[in-house]
């Protein structure tokens, strides 16, 4: 079942659980289907495709040689991916790259494979979590009140079905196989396996490791280790990124306002 966290997460952010499920409005969906601002290229010729699914991002990436996915959505957003790939005349979908095992982030990856033939991928530490349906907390920082309160109404709106990854992925993996210059960076603390992908060597997809919803910022919500995602934090800043594409929020971020984020909890022991 859908942990409440994201169902409060998407009341918190002005999207309702109805909107997000069925692919939204007409109106929201054709504005869902653009392209982030900055840039349209990166320097190798991979062009990124924001899709905002409602209660997150997800990003195709085309080249000459194919197109890529990162992350899914939730259940039933399978439509707008599938559009957006319409829309740009391709379906050489090669890979579906998820960055953690959340169900906002790979709800909707097995009709997508089931659509396009394309295998998921993600890392070996989170592979499990996916493979049974999961959406694993931790620690709720700031909406602690939520667990006594909210929880028994809507825990169980949701059911979430079982996705068997295809790929299992090491830190240090790269996709050059797959046609895309792109190497797999592990950041666990928010799940053991959540990981960002880095494509040209500067433009990092980071999932729910940092936000851009209003003012950027480090994750501070929801990790299974706060320490760990400090430490996965730092890792990610001490790189030369020129942009980072969250999972949440409208516009990428700029490698110096990445640079300057402080985690939150970063004391905090592990659950």
């Amino acid at each position: 079942m859908l942990p409440v966290a994201f169902l409060l997460t998407m009341l918190a952010t002005g999207c309702s659980v109805q909107a997000a499920l069925s692919g939204l409005t007409a109106d929201r969906a054709a504005a869902a289907l653009q392209t982030a601002p900055s840039p349209d290229y990166t320097p190798s010729g991979v062009r990124i495709h924001r899709l905002a699914l409602g209660a997150s991002n997800a990003y195709l990436l085309e080249n000459q040689a194919g197109l890529y996915l990162v992350d899914a959505g939730l259940p039933l957003t399978d439509g707008l991916i599938l559009t957006r790939m319409e829309e740009l005349g391709r379906d050489d979908l090669r890979l579906i790259f998820i960055t953690h095992a959340h169900i906002d982030h790979y709800g909707a990856a097995a009709a997508v494979r089931e659509a396009t033939g394309a295998p998921i991928a993600v890392h070996r530490a989170d592979a499990a979590a996916m493979a049974e349906g999961n959406t694993e907390l931790g620690m709720v920082r700031d909406w602690e009140w939520s667990e006594d309160t909210l929880v028994p109404l809507l825990e169980d709106t949701i059911q979430i079905d079982p996705v068997e990854p295809d790929i299992l992925l090491d830190d240090g993996a790269s996709l050059a196989e797959y046609g895309l210059d792109a190497v797999v960076l592990h950041t666990p603390g928010h799940t053991p396996g959540s990981s960002v992908l880095i494509v040209d060597d500067a433009y990092a997809f980071v999932g729910d490791l940092i936000s851009a919803n209003g003012k950027p910022h480090a994750q501070s919500m929801y990790a299974q280790d706060w320490p760990q995602l400090a430490d996965s934090i730092a890792r990610v800043q001490a790189l030369d990124l020129a942009w980072a594409y969250s999972g949440h929020g409208d516009e990428p971020s700029s490698g110096e306002t990445l640079r300057t984020l402080e985690a939150r909890f970063a004391d905090e022991p592990q659950q």
